[in-house]
């Protein structure tokens, strides 16, 4: 496939990870947040955030310091033809099925950008968006429209800061949102905005991309002086989202979404959400299959696998999009679906950052090990009552 020469790049693949969170899922997911809940889950987003960085400055520094990627890394590290077997096929699900989830989340979420700007034609319109994705992606030519879609993308994030600037949620609304607490009926939500927030696929994407990006005597310090800023970044945007929703009111959907806006851009509001949420569909559409396509090759070590695996990643996410579910059901239970994996994902990268033999000097200290434990296990728990309260085992 057709690179960009990532040298030419001012900025790092940071930035990368914090525009892939940023898409439709995202904005869905923190509205709905903001508008069902108020200020209540914006610790969750602050924990997602701070998770963010601490797992993706270890991707960062695998790629940087092992020159590998993570799915090499797991190759590699894994021994013994069951534990290995057991190990492919974990991640392998996990990032398969992820990825096909996230999918359905970014055509869904593509189909509000169109209903808002007035084509109601939901199927016809994921139909297209599959068919725009899956010729880029056979053609590579996907970079050439890429900068194109994320400004529009930059531009509704900005939007959203300027109508916090207006709302002006109050101070007292923010620190009750700061400490940690469930209210009723919030665990779906509360794992949508994690799963939105620390995504697996992009620990893979990260780990690939600083490999390729930075070289040199400082690069260790690059990689994460770039990873911590752009994410910091992300999260300013994810939590203006929120806030906005929980004073600007209004229902889910495209409707909730203008509503949150309205105040700041009155009738334009409408426009400006339909063409972001369409160009972060598209754009996610493309590279939530790639990272599959990824992953898959990396695994294996069979670069072949590369366009099979990202086109039934298309191809399965787009049955699920054509659903007659509402798009905004998909996108959170798609979110959530991928903070119930993330665990895994995370639990391997754990590992792997303490195996001398594939980092040496670069190997986790007791800090980065303290912070990645604790985002595991809390990540963990509340995968695993969101699963169980499922089954209908947890109040």
């Amino acid at each position: 496939m057709q690179q960009a020469d990532p040298m030419k790049l001012k900025i790092g693949p940071g930035a990368l990870v914090a525009a892939a969170f940023i898409g439709p899922g995202t904005v869905t997911t923190c509205v709905l947040a903001g508008q069902e809940f108020g200020t209540s889950l914006l610790w969750v987003l602050i924990f997602a955030i701070g998770a963010t960085i601490v797992l993706q400055e270890m991707a960062a520094r695998l790629g940087v310091g092992a020159r590998r990627g993570l799915g090499e890394a797991i190759r590699e590290g894994v021994t013994g033809k069951v534990s290995r077997a057991a190990a492919f096929a974990l991640v392998g699900a996990a990032i398969l099925i992820g990825n096909a989830a996230y999918q359905g989340g970014n055509l869904a979420g593509a189909a509000l950008g169109m209903e808002a700007l007035g084509f109601d034609a939901r199927r016809i319109g994921i139909a297209a968006m599959a068919i725009v994705a899956g010729a880029l992606l056979l053609l590579g030519a996907y970079r050439h429209i890429e900068r194109v879609l994320i400004g529009i993308v930059i531009l509704m994030s900005l939007a959203f800061l300027l109508a916090l600037g207006i709302v002006r949620p109050g101070i007292g609304d923010i620190a009750a949102g700061l400490v940690p607490r469930m209210p009723e009926g919030s665990l779906l939500i509360l794992m949508a905005l994690i799963g939105t927030t620390i995504v697996p696929y992009n620990l893979f994407l990260h780990a690939s991309a600083a490999k390729r990006r930075w070289q040199g005597e400082t690069a260790v310090k690059d990689a994460r002086a770039d990873t911590v800023l752009a994410i910091l970044l992300g999260g300013v945007v994810s939590a203006s989202i929120l806030l906005v929703a929980s004073v600007g009111g209004g229902e889910g959907g495209a409707s909730g979404l203008v509503v949150a806006l309205e105040p700041a851009f009155g009738a334009g509001s409408r426009f400006l959400i339909g063409a972001g949420l369409l160009a972060a569909g598209l754009s996610s559409a493309i590279t939530a299959p790639m990272a599959a396509g990824y992953v898959a090759a990396e695994l294996t070590g069979r670069e072949a696998l590369f366009r099979p695996a990202a086109l039934s990643v298309l191809a399965f996410g787009t049955g699920v999009a054509m659903l007659g579910a509402r798009p905004e059901a998909i996108i959170v239970l798609a979110q959530a679906a991928n903070g119930v994996l993330l665990p895994l994902v995370a639990g391997f990268l754990l590992v792997l950052m303490n195996r001398k033999a594939i980092l040496g000097a670069y190997t986790n200290g007791a800090v980065p090990n303290a912070l990645g434990g604790a985002v595991f296990l809390l990540t963990l728990f509340l995968g695993l009552r969101g699963v169980a309260r499922a089954l209908g085992v947890w109040p």
